[in-house]
């Protein structure tokens, strides 16, 4: 694999599930613990990869724990990084990443509230040290994005870089006690499910059996019950409701696009070299199964003009599909 590949460790997509500030950190710093083993393992040293690894959060509602999510999250992983793998470059030991804001977070009803959620969540982002952020649009509960909600949260992104100050200095919340004390207190609870991780055989192990399922599942059944009894209020859904809402205005997709689009497809399969699809699919097949890095030989498949599908079906036929397990108790 080429050393200029960006690394990326995706964290976003278990928060939007339903698990807690902590969980997230702890469980996808797991995941970056297990990347780093395997190519140790392939025979790379730390450094060499160290500086390319990044990850991916998500932004939540809670503003100062989401703050102190980021802070904790880059001092466990230097601490990782220096004190478990002995990495020695100090860019090894940085924990760069991308934001988006909670999808999760967004609700239909009264769905102009969305711009002032996601505001506040990308504000805890760059406050948090984030590199990079997505922000999402108010409509997009409901339906795919209109060019004025994406401009909005666009702007949005303008005004926290270029309006707010926030952006000209490192860390603006050190020092505060209580984000400091909340940083503490999610650095320590993530660091437990580390721990915990390590002990039942890694993050690997953990998804196979459940056991991180079972957790994110334990916290949303709980968020879920504390919103059914208005113990966490979600303005527009359980609390501050309104009988008559104005109907927004939703993007609609013209019928005839999917019928463009598969019309498209149908031209691309027609016109492509049929016999370079099969022999470079075949290629990608030997490799997969020979547990080869799979990168060179599934760009040059796609470059023959191999669809996703074709390339799913390729590791489907390797790995078969993913079944997500849960053990759950005490629900």
């Amino acid at each position: 694999m080429p050393l200029w590949y960006p690394i990326s460790i995706v964290g976003y997509q278990i928060r939007e599930k339903g698990c807690t500030a902590a969980q997230e950190v702890g469980f996808t710093l797991s995941d970056g613990i297990e990347f780093v083993n395997a190519f140790i393992e392939r025979g790379m040293g730390v450094d060499t990869f160290g500086p390319r690894l990044s990850f991916m959060w998500n932004a939540h509602n809670d503003f100062f724990e989401e703050i102190a999510k980021y802070r904790a999250a880059r001092r466990i992983w230097a601490r990782i990084m220096k004190e478990r793998f002995k990495a020695k470059n100090p860019r090894s030991m940085q924990l760069r990443f991308h934001t988006q804001t909670s999808g999760v977070s967004l609700t239909a009803q009264q769905p102009m509230n969305n711009a002032v959620r996601v505001a506040i969540q990308g504000l805890a982002a760059v406050l948090g040290g984030t590199q990079s952020l997505h922000t999402d649009s108010i409509d997009e509960a409901m339906a795919l994005p209109t060019e004025e909600s994406v401009k909005l949260a666009v702007r949005t992104q303008h005004v926290i870089a270029h309006e707010s100050g926030v952006a000209n200095t490192v860390d603006p919340m050190a020092g505060s006690f209580f984000v400091e004390s909340l940083t503490k207190d999610i650095e320590d609870e993530a660091m437990a499910y580390i721990e915990e991780i390590d002990k039942r055989g890694g993050v690997i192990e953990c998804i196979d059996n459940g056991y991180i399922q079972s957790e994110v599942t334990k916290s949303a059944y709980a968020y879920q019950t504390k919103v059914e009894k208005k113990e966490e209020i979600i303005v527009g859904v359980n609390d501050f409701i309104e009988d008559e809402e104005a109907e927004p205005n939703l993007l609609e997709i013209d019928e005839g696009f999917e019928r463009r689009m598969v019309q498209s497809l149908e031209d691309l399969k027609a016109s492509r070299d049929q016999s370079a699809v099969d022999r470079t699919l075949d290629k990608l097949r030997e490799a997969a199964f020979r547990d080869e890095n799979l990168m060179d030989t599934t760009m040059e498949a796609a470059k023959a003009y191999a669809t996703l599908r074709e390339l799913w079906d390729v590791y489907k036929e390797r790995w078969g599909s993913f079944d997500e397990k849960s053990h759950l108790t005490g629900i």
